[in-house]
């Protein structure tokens, strides 16, 4: 089956072609590692380990790589906090246990949200050695210059600069906020390495003790791991320009030709609105994962819009998502696995269509094919191997009250007084309960607002 993947460089859904089938290369921007990650950060993690687990099922080899930036001022800046406190070791060392940290929370998390570990995770400090080289290189071919301790690529030795976000040069000047510095032969130059003074951390180069710009490590990295050509860049939108505009510039004009497909996530909204802690709305994966939110439900919430649409996390849509995986775990949580559906399979190859593939899996659920929807559900990361305990806690503390409510079903049916049922009825309702009664029986099914506490006395 053809996938058809969108590429923002062409602004068109292409059919995918690898530059060598028997091995297919992607390159994902990560985090930069200073804190929890938020709502937003997880958004590109489990879109590209959508097309992540796409690409593994259609080709012999995928080599993922994703970075994780530890090279920043608000790193520097909790290190050099800790330092001024008293704590043991050289602003270097307590860097790198900053960095050590938050990788270790953004694993558990993103772990938690069935996500899979990509092939390679490059920390920019291990990588400099190859950044000095790449600039050095750029230097010498005329496209970066030396100037009072800094490394600058010079905008204007690269006639297609803005081709993939789509601005002229002029455009971007009067646009966006950019740095005036008196080093700078054109105000759009921008770093690719910068002097660091004693309160930072620093690296020696032929420009003096300093460390890289943002947008040489990636393009450094994605080289030295993936080679001068690779298939498929991603990162959110807000990424387009300047940075992933820079990468291409700085690695086409060192020689590279980089990536053949540039793909771009949307953003984030909460409750239909920017999540920014001025509102009020910011939380982490963390917060949701601590509140009882399963990491399943956040990855089903969030892969129900297509990727190049925003996305808006809202309390309705949490409830609708744990309703809809205890449904599909009572139904496919305790079978074999079965065939993938191949309109399943075609919804994901066309661009990613979560929102579609989702629709298929809830005919399946319909049609209660267990073994095809247990195979889509492992597919789409929301299927563990054993039935979650947030699922079968729930189920475990109902089987009494469908046996309590069947019994007073089955007196009614003789007597014709349903006073007994429809108070138990109203009474599960009230905690949380759905409650479905058929001719096979009675099903009690917890919804995620289900309070046991609420049914205690309850007989």
């Amino acid at each position: 089956m053809k996938i058809q993947l969108y590429n923002t460089k062409t602004r068109t859904k292409e059919t995918f072609e690898p530059l060598d089938p028997s091995h297919v290369k992607m390159y994902v921007c990560g985090p930069t590692v200073y804190d929890r990650a938020h709502l937003g950060n997880a958004r590109p993690v489990l879109v590209f380990d959508m097309l992540n687990r796409l690409l593994r099922h259609s080709y012999p080899k995928v080599t993922y790589v994703r970075n994780f930036t530890d090279v920043d001022d608000r790193i520097n800046e909790t290190a050099l906090n800790r330092k001024q406190a008293g704590a043991a070791g050289t602003l270097e060392e307590l860097i790198a246990e900053r960095s050590n940290e938050t990788i270790g929370w953004y694993h558990a998390d993103m772990d938690a949200l069935g996500a899979m570990r990509p092939d390679a995770e490059p920390r920019a400090t291990g990588y400099i050695a190859e950044m000095i080289a790449f600039i050095e290189a750029l230097i010498a071919d005329g496209h970066a210059y030396a100037a009072e301790g800094h490394a600058l690529f010079a905008v204007e030795s690269y006639a297609e600069y803005g081709k993939l976000s789509g601005r002229s040069v002029e455009d971007m000047i009067a646009g966006a906020r950019v740095e005036v510095a008196p080093y700078k032969r054109n105000p759009m130059d921008f770093v690719l390495w910068k002097p660091s003074d004693d309160d930072l951390p620093g690296w020696d180069s032929p420009w003096g003790r300093g460390r890289p710009g943002w947008h040489i490590e990636c393009s450094a990295m994605a080289h030295a791991l993936l080679g001068k050509s690779f298939d498929i860049h991603g990162g959110g939108n807000d990424l387009m320009f300047p940075h992933h505009e820079n990468e291409i510039a700085q690695s086409r004009c060192a020689g590279h030709d980089f990536a053949q497909v540039w793909m771009h996530n949307e953003m984030l909204q909460v409750e239909g609105k920017k999540m920014s802690k001025s509102l009020g709305n910011f939380f982490t994966v963390r917060d949701l994962l601590e509140q009882g939110v399963p990491g399943e439900v956040i990855r089903l919430v969030m892969l129900s819009t297509h990727y190049r649409k925003p996305m808006d996390w809202t309390e309705k849509k949490r409830a609708e998502a744990e309703k809809t995986l205890r449904k599909w775990y009572d139904i496919a949580g305790d079978v074999e696995a079965g065939p993938l559906d191949p309109r399943f399979l075609e919804a994901i190859s066309d661009d990613l269509n979560t929102a579609g593939a989702l629709t298929i899996m809830h005919e399946l659920a319909a049609q209660n094919a267990g073994p095809e929807l247990r195979t889509a559900m492992q597919f789409f990361g929301v299927m563990s191997e054993s039935v979650p305990e947030w699922v079968t806690d729930a189920q475990a503390d109902l089987s009494a009250f469908e046996a309590l409510l069947g019994a007073a079903r089955a007196t009614a049916m003789e007597t014709k007084d349903f006073a007994e049922v429809d108070r138990l009825k109203s009474a599960l309702i009230a905690a949380g309960v759905e409650v479905r009664m058929s001719k096979a029986g009675v099903d009690l099914v917890a919804g995620p607002d289900f309070d046991a506490a609420k049914l205690e006395g309850l007989g």
